[in-house]
Protein backbone atom coordinates (compact mmCIF):
# COMPACT_ATOMS: atom_id res chain seq x y z
CA UNK A 1 0.00 0.00 0.00
CA UNK A 2 1.12 3.32 -0.98
CA UNK A 3 0.69 6.33 1.89
CA UNK A 4 0.32 8.08 -0.29
CA UNK A 5 -2.73 6.71 -1.11
CA UNK A 6 -4.24 8.73 2.05
CA UNK A 7 -2.93 12.24 1.47
CA UNK A 8 -5.56 14.48 0.30
CA UNK A 9 -5.48 16.09 -2.93
CA UNK A 10 -2.72 18.93 -3.63
CA UNK A 11 -5.28 21.23 -5.76
CA UNK A 12 -8.57 22.55 -5.69
CA UNK A 13 -9.58 20.64 -9.30
CA UNK A 14 -7.88 17.19 -8.00
CA UNK A 15 -10.44 17.52 -4.49
CA UNK A 16 -13.23 18.41 -6.89
CA UNK A 17 -12.90 15.36 -8.96
CA UNK A 18 -12.52 12.98 -5.80
CA UNK A 19 -15.88 14.07 -4.45
CA UNK A 20 -17.67 14.20 -7.68
CA UNK A 21 -16.05 10.27 -7.77
CA UNK A 22 -17.53 9.74 -4.26
CA UNK A 23 -20.88 11.10 -4.92
CA UNK A 24 -21.14 8.92 -8.06
CA UNK A 25 -19.70 5.72 -6.55
CA UNK A 26 -22.49 6.39 -3.88
CA UNK A 27 -25.65 7.42 -6.37
CA UNK A 28 -24.66 3.87 -7.59
CA UNK A 29 -24.49 2.09 -4.48
CA UNK A 30 -28.06 3.35 -3.26
CA UNK A 31 -29.73 3.37 -6.96
CA UNK A 32 -30.50 -0.29 -8.08
CA UNK A 33 -30.30 -0.78 -11.47
CA UNK A 34 -33.63 0.17 -12.92
CA UNK A 35 -33.85 -2.99 -15.28
CA UNK A 36 -34.01 -5.34 -12.18
CA UNK A 37 -36.79 -2.89 -11.22
CA UNK A 38 -38.96 -2.62 -14.36
CA UNK A 39 -38.07 -5.52 -16.68
CA UNK A 40 -39.13 -8.76 -14.68
CA UNK A 41 -43.02 -6.73 -14.07
CA UNK A 42 -42.44 -6.03 -17.99
CA UNK A 43 -41.90 -9.61 -19.35
CA UNK A 44 -44.61 -10.93 -16.66
CA UNK A 45 -47.45 -8.70 -18.06
CA UNK A 46 -46.26 -9.53 -21.25
CA UNK A 47 -46.13 -13.10 -21.19
CA UNK A 48 -49.03 -13.57 -18.91
CA UNK A 49 -51.69 -11.45 -20.23
CA UNK A 50 -50.84 -12.33 -23.86
CA UNK A 51 -51.36 -16.16 -22.72
CA UNK A 52 -54.93 -14.94 -21.23
CA UNK A 53 -55.49 -13.35 -24.31
CA UNK A 54 -54.99 -16.23 -26.89
CA UNK A 55 -56.73 -18.46 -24.66
CA UNK A 56 -59.58 -16.28 -23.98
CA UNK A 57 -60.21 -14.08 -27.01
CA UNK A 58 -62.73 -11.64 -27.73
CA UNK A 59 -65.92 -13.51 -28.67
CA UNK A 60 -65.20 -16.94 -26.85
CA UNK A 61 -63.30 -19.73 -28.17
CA UNK A 62 -59.58 -19.86 -28.57
CA UNK A 63 -56.86 -18.69 -30.64
CA UNK A 64 -54.42 -21.56 -28.93
CA UNK A 65 -54.97 -24.55 -27.29
CA UNK A 66 -54.38 -24.28 -24.05
CA UNK A 67 -55.06 -25.46 -20.47
CA UNK A 68 -57.72 -23.29 -19.04
CA UNK A 69 -55.29 -23.27 -15.90
CA UNK A 70 -52.07 -22.65 -17.48
CA UNK A 71 -52.62 -18.21 -18.17
CA UNK A 72 -52.79 -17.53 -14.60
CA UNK A 73 -50.47 -20.55 -13.41
CA UNK A 74 -48.16 -18.88 -15.46
CA UNK A 75 -49.14 -15.08 -15.18
CA UNK A 76 -48.59 -15.60 -11.03
CA UNK A 77 -45.40 -17.40 -11.38
CA UNK A 78 -43.92 -14.28 -12.98
CA UNK A 79 -45.20 -12.04 -10.84
CA UNK A 80 -43.89 -13.81 -7.74
CA UNK A 81 -40.32 -14.36 -9.70
CA UNK A 82 -40.27 -10.07 -10.30
CA UNK A 83 -41.36 -9.63 -6.84
CA UNK A 84 -38.35 -11.45 -5.16
CA UNK A 85 -35.85 -10.22 -8.25
CA UNK A 86 -37.34 -6.50 -6.93
CA UNK A 87 -37.11 -7.24 -2.93
CA UNK A 88 -33.34 -8.62 -3.74
CA UNK A 89 -32.39 -5.56 -5.62
CA UNK A 90 -34.12 -2.73 -3.40
CA UNK A 91 -32.89 -5.00 -0.27
CA UNK A 92 -29.20 -4.17 -1.60
CA UNK A 93 -29.49 -0.91 -2.48
CA UNK A 94 -31.73 0.70 0.45
CA UNK A 95 -30.88 -2.07 3.23
CA UNK A 96 -28.97 0.85 5.30
CA UNK A 97 -30.95 3.55 4.16
CA UNK A 98 -32.39 5.35 7.33
CA UNK A 99 -35.00 7.82 8.46
CA UNK A 100 -37.89 9.52 6.86
CA UNK A 101 -36.76 8.05 3.54
CA UNK A 102 -36.83 3.97 4.95
CA UNK A 103 -40.15 4.64 6.99
CA UNK A 104 -41.78 5.81 3.68
CA UNK A 105 -40.05 2.62 1.63
CA UNK A 106 -41.97 0.79 4.80
CA UNK A 107 -45.38 2.08 4.65
CA UNK A 108 -45.54 2.36 0.49
CA UNK A 109 -44.68 -1.47 0.73
CA UNK A 110 -47.95 -1.93 3.52
CA UNK A 111 -50.07 0.09 1.49
CA UNK A 112 -49.24 -2.49 -1.81
CA UNK A 113 -49.67 -5.43 0.57
CA UNK A 114 -52.72 -4.73 2.61
CA UNK A 115 -54.10 -2.70 -0.23
CA UNK A 116 -53.79 -5.81 -2.80
CA UNK A 117 -54.95 -8.25 -0.02
CA UNK A 118 -58.35 -6.17 0.90
CA UNK A 119 -59.06 -5.30 -2.67
CA UNK A 120 -59.00 -8.82 -3.46
CA UNK A 121 -60.65 -10.42 -0.55
CA UNK A 122 -63.25 -8.11 -2.21
CA UNK A 123 -63.48 -9.53 -5.38
CA UNK A 124 -63.81 -13.01 -4.32
CA UNK A 125 -66.71 -12.40 -2.60
CA UNK A 126 -68.98 -11.49 -6.01
CA UNK A 127 -66.91 -12.33 -8.86
CA UNK A 128 -68.65 -16.58 -8.32
CA UNK A 129 -71.91 -14.28 -9.05
CA UNK A 130 -70.60 -13.21 -12.54
CA UNK A 131 -69.84 -14.56 -15.60
CA UNK A 132 -66.48 -16.08 -16.16
CA UNK A 133 -65.36 -13.75 -18.95
CA UNK A 134 -66.90 -10.71 -16.76
CA UNK A 135 -65.18 -12.37 -13.38
CA UNK A 136 -61.76 -12.26 -15.24
CA UNK A 137 -62.09 -8.88 -16.60
CA UNK A 138 -62.82 -7.75 -13.30
CA UNK A 139 -60.25 -9.69 -11.42
CA UNK A 140 -58.05 -8.26 -14.25
CA UNK A 141 -59.01 -4.24 -14.85
CA UNK A 142 -58.83 -3.67 -10.82
CA UNK A 143 -55.78 -5.84 -10.39
CA UNK A 144 -53.81 -3.51 -13.38
CA UNK A 145 -55.97 -0.14 -11.84
CA UNK A 146 -54.50 -0.81 -8.24
CA UNK A 147 -51.22 -1.16 -9.74
CA UNK A 148 -51.23 2.27 -11.87
CA UNK A 149 -52.95 3.93 -8.90
CA UNK A 150 -49.94 2.59 -6.53
CA UNK A 151 -48.03 3.73 -8.77
CA UNK A 152 -48.71 7.69 -8.96
CA UNK A 153 -48.50 7.44 -5.11
CA UNK A 154 -45.14 6.25 -4.99
CA UNK A 155 -44.29 8.90 -8.01
CA UNK A 156 -46.10 12.05 -5.65
CA UNK A 157 -44.30 10.54 -2.56
CA UNK A 158 -40.38 10.23 -4.16
CA UNK A 159 -40.80 12.89 -7.08
CA UNK A 160 -40.45 10.46 -9.27
CA UNK A 161 -41.69 11.32 -12.76
CA UNK A 162 -40.49 8.23 -14.47
CA UNK A 163 -42.45 6.47 -11.35
CA UNK A 164 -45.88 8.77 -11.71
CA UNK A 165 -45.85 8.83 -15.61
CA UNK A 166 -45.84 5.28 -15.46
CA UNK A 167 -48.57 4.88 -13.17
CA UNK A 168 -50.33 7.55 -15.71
CA UNK A 169 -49.86 5.31 -18.98
CA UNK A 170 -50.95 2.24 -16.54
CA UNK A 171 -54.29 3.57 -15.60
CA UNK A 172 -54.70 5.05 -19.10
CA UNK A 173 -54.61 1.61 -20.62
CA UNK A 174 -56.66 0.05 -17.87
CA UNK A 175 -59.24 2.46 -18.79
CA UNK A 176 -59.15 1.30 -22.37
CA UNK A 177 -58.99 -2.10 -22.57
CA UNK A 178 -61.75 -2.48 -19.47
CA UNK A 179 -64.14 -0.31 -21.92
CA UNK A 180 -63.18 -2.73 -24.92
CA UNK A 181 -63.86 -5.44 -22.90
CA UNK A 182 -63.08 -9.39 -21.96
CA UNK A 183 -60.31 -10.48 -24.21
CA UNK A 184 -59.40 -7.24 -25.43
CA UNK A 185 -58.45 -5.95 -21.81
CA UNK A 186 -55.71 -9.07 -21.76
CA UNK A 187 -54.62 -8.01 -24.99
CA UNK A 188 -54.26 -4.53 -23.98
CA UNK A 189 -52.36 -4.61 -21.09
CA UNK A 190 -50.43 -7.39 -22.13
CA UNK A 191 -48.48 -5.65 -25.44
CA UNK A 192 -49.12 -1.68 -23.95
CA UNK A 193 -48.55 -2.71 -20.01
CA UNK A 194 -46.29 -4.61 -20.61
CA UNK A 195 -44.26 -3.22 -23.23
CA UNK A 196 -44.52 0.28 -21.60
CA UNK A 197 -43.21 -1.14 -18.57
CA UNK A 198 -40.22 -2.58 -20.45
CA UNK A 199 -39.45 0.73 -22.43
CA UNK A 200 -39.96 2.63 -18.48
CA UNK A 201 -37.01 0.42 -17.52
CA UNK A 202 -34.93 1.15 -20.45
CA UNK A 203 -35.52 4.68 -20.54
CA UNK A 204 -34.89 4.60 -16.82
CA UNK A 205 -31.40 3.34 -16.92
CA UNK A 206 -30.22 5.67 -19.45
CA UNK A 207 -30.62 8.24 -17.38
CA UNK A 208 -29.09 6.87 -14.87
CA UNK A 209 -25.92 6.00 -16.44
CA UNK A 210 -26.27 9.86 -17.83
CA UNK A 211 -26.44 11.06 -14.48
CA UNK A 212 -23.67 8.74 -13.40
Amino acid sequence: MDPDDDLPPTDAAAALRLIQDQRSATARRLDPDSRLLYWPWGVAWLVGFGLFFLRFPPGGGELLPLPDWLPLTVLFALLLAAAAVQAVASARAYGQVTGDSARRGRWYGCAWGLGSVSVYAGLGQITEHLPPNLAGLLWSATAVGLTGALHMAGGAIWLDRDLFRLGVWISVINLAGALAGPGWHALVVSVAGGGGILVAGALARRRQRLRS
